[in-house]
């Protein structure tokens, strides 16, 4: 366990010497899925690894300047959140648990709570992430779905059926929702990359399963 922390710590340094940014000032919490957003307000003075107080924490935003936030994925969506007039940031983990909490949505109250943010003014980046045409489930995840987003005036063509299983469009659905609390459609950035399609150049749950890695999200304010 003591040699993983180092090779990750590692990587971390060589993340921060490329982007140029400060290697004690990364904050990763420890994600479990959940729709919880935490403001930041202490630059650390260390790298913090999931650290207790950002333990089950699926979202992260601040106002502060040089602080990095790195968030792990392997198929949920990436949703990186700015506000150029606040200068407030967000990284959110939004998997299809979190699509369902409304986590996106959640994130952006927050820095209207919290900041002021205008939602006019937000900007949302969505990174790669599993695509409908992976995202295969059964019933029992297509009704969670529709019974939360049945009220969508395109939901019969983001929850589609082929036999017995169904597809969800999860990015869709964090496009409608982001709509929802203010965000402009045009502020709203796809990178429209499938990480099952793109298996072999990124990590993927659904591709290796237990055996995954993960992919790193970071956004930093300067």
């Amino acid at each position: 366990m003591e040699n993983r922390k180092e090779v990750v710590l590692d990587n971390y340094k060589k993340l921060a010497t490329t982007l140029e940014i400060n290697y004690n000032h990364i904050i990763r919490p420890y994600q479990t899925h959940t729709n919880i957003v935490k403001r930041v307000d202490e630059i650390p003075s260390k790298i913090q690894i999931f650290p207790k107080e950002y333990w089950e924490v699926d979202g992260l935003i601040t106002d502060k300047k040089d602080i990095t936030f790195s968030l792990g994925y392997a198929d949920c969506i990436p949703l990186f959140l700015y506000d150029p007039v606040k200068k407030v940031i967000g990284n959110i983990h939004s998997g299809w648990k979190g699509t369902l909490q409304k986590i996106g949505k959640i994130a952006v109250l927050k820095m209207i709570e919290e900041y002021n943010s205008n939602p006019n003014d937000i900007i949302c980046a969505i990174g790669p992430t599993i695509r409908k045409c992976h995202f295969e489930v059964k019933s029992d995840v297509q009704e969670l779905f529709y019974k939360e987003f049945s009220y969508l005036s395109n939901i019969n063509d983001i929850i589609t059926k082929e036999s017995e299983k169904y597809y969800i469009d999860t990015v869709l659905i964090n496009k409608k929702i982001l709509q929802e609390v203010g965000l402009k459609k045009e502020n709203i950035i796809d990178s429209k990359i499938c990480t099952v399609c793109n298996s072999n150049m990124m990590h993927s749950y659904r591709v290796d399963k237990e055996l995954a890695g993960r992919n790193t999200a970071i956004i930093t304010t300067k």
